[in-house]
């Protein structure tokens, strides 16, 4: 479909700035932001399927979260409250045990419910049936980049055949989709099916990403196993020879940031889920003074517990002055790039950083009629530090509108999801 969108502020992302004026979408793709004054000459011949009078409100560069576990949807608020080892290893892993690629195909779908209220346009999920997530994805309209989940200890090699049928297929199957390779984390595998997953990053010259330095715990783990940090173990065996990085990235010490810096990685926060099991406070400041990429992930909906990125913002920039004693540490601008830009270069999606002739139309309108948006001192700053889901006026994608005014396209069926999530976790409480 073809959209004009007028009477629009614009925050592209390309700039620290906002416009005033038009944006035309065609075929999943932007083709015109500017101020409306040469748009009779350049579109004289667009036919168009709607016309949109933003009223005011601003347009922007969808979200991006750039970790999650879609398919735990299925354990929000099941297990809470207790230490992550624990959550995990206790109450975690032994129902994901019970789940099958049918049941995390209808989970997903109630994520990407939530991901739509929130802004968020594509995500970097990973977890245990790619192919059901895909597919979840695809039919809901939602850009998904997945990375591999391998893990264990032995008897690995189908799982390292698996990760490579998928890397091969999951990159071709839909220009929504694309796969990256990765493990869980250096504490659910053995150092020799590292260096596989290493090799094989070698083979097709790939990024890897992977759980990394959440807790203290880990860490320490880490160097009684290998006598190192995860982040150098992972540098000595050449997993990030192609780049990548990692997801978390709260204990990490000089050596570890220089690793990520000399590599080119990014860092992936999550201070919801980080707060919430009392994993630690990410060192944001000092991955911004080295130049590191630094996206924003809401984590599962298991540990955080909501897919909200309006509250990860906050909470990057509040605990970052919390973590420094310094109430200009982290500026809301920066944490707006991270939410958007730079997490579509974690995910290598480069058509979706910024709104501009080309890039793809993957676009949210922000409602700025709402009491927490006003006054309009400060846009940007507005988002960070006021911003809500409430005020997500409408969620496109590839040049689809999938959520608009609080009500989702009518191809989905919003309450036959909810019953069939529902469904699941009785079955198997």
């Amino acid at each position: 479909m073809n959209y004009r969108f007028y009477n629009a502020r614009l925050l592209t992302m390309a700039a620290d700035k906002l416009t005033e004026g038009e944006l035309w979408v065609q075929g999943g793709r932007i083709v015109y932001v500017g101020d409306g004054r040469d748009a009779d000459s350049i579109g004289s011949a667009v036919k168009w399927d709607r016309e949109i009078d933003c009223e005011g409100n601003l347009l922007m560069p969808g979200f991006k979260n750039a970790h999650t576990h879609s398919g735990m949807t299925l354990l929000r608020s099941y297990a809470d409250d207790l230490p992550l080892q624990d959550w995990l290893f206790q109450q975690v892993f032994p129902i994901e045990a019970k789940m099958d690629g049918e049941m995390i195909y209808h989970l997903t779908k109630l994520a990407v419910l939530e991901y739509l209220t929130s802004g968020i346009t594509a995500i970097f999920d990973m977890y245990l049936t790619p192919e059901t997530t895909a597919k979840a994805c695809v039919e809901m309209g939602m850009r998904c980049v997945q990375v591999s989940g391998t893990s264990g200890q032995t008897d690995f090699e189908p799982s390292l055949k698996l990760l490579e049928e998928r890397y091969q297929a999951l990159n071709h199957d839909d220009p929504l989709l694309s796969y990256f390779i990765g493990f869980h984390a250096e504490y659910t595998c053995s150092r020799e099916l590292m260096e596989r997953v290493a090799e094989i990053a070698h083979k097709y010259k790939a990024p890897v990403y992977t759980h990394l330095a959440e807790t203290k715990a880990e860490v320490e783990g880490c160097r009684e196993r290998h006598g190192m940090s995860p982040a150098k173990l992972l540098d000595t065996i050449g997993m990030f020879d192609y780049g990548g990085g990692g997801y978390h990235c709260v204990w990490m010490d000089e050596e570890d940031l220089e690793i990520f810096s000399r590599r080119g990685l990014t860092a992936v926060t999550n201070p919801g889920s980080n707060t919430k099991l009392a994993s630690g406070i990410a060192p944001i400041s000092d991955y911004l003074k080295r130049g590191i990429n630094v996206a924003i992930g809401t984590d599962g909906p298991a540990s955080n517990n909501c897919l909200d990125m309006f509250r990860e913002m906050f909470l990057v920039t509040g605990l970052a002055k919390l973590r420094e004693e310094d109430a200009s540490a982290v500026d809301a601008w920066e944490v707006l790039k991270m939410a958007t830009v730079n997490g579509s270069r974690a995910m290598y999606l480069p058509d979706t950083d910024v709104l501009a002739p080309g890039k793809a139309a993957d676009i949210i309108m922000i409602d700025l009629h709402q009491p927490n948006m006003q006054p309009l001192n400060n846009i940007p700053k507005n988002l960070v530090y006021s911003g809500s889901k409430q005020n997500v006026k409408m969620t496109m994608i590839q040049g689809r509108i999938l959520y608009e005014n609080g009500i989702f396209t009518d191809s989905y069926d919003v309450e036959e999801i909810y019953r069939k999530a529902n469904e699941i976790i009785d079955s198997l409480r």
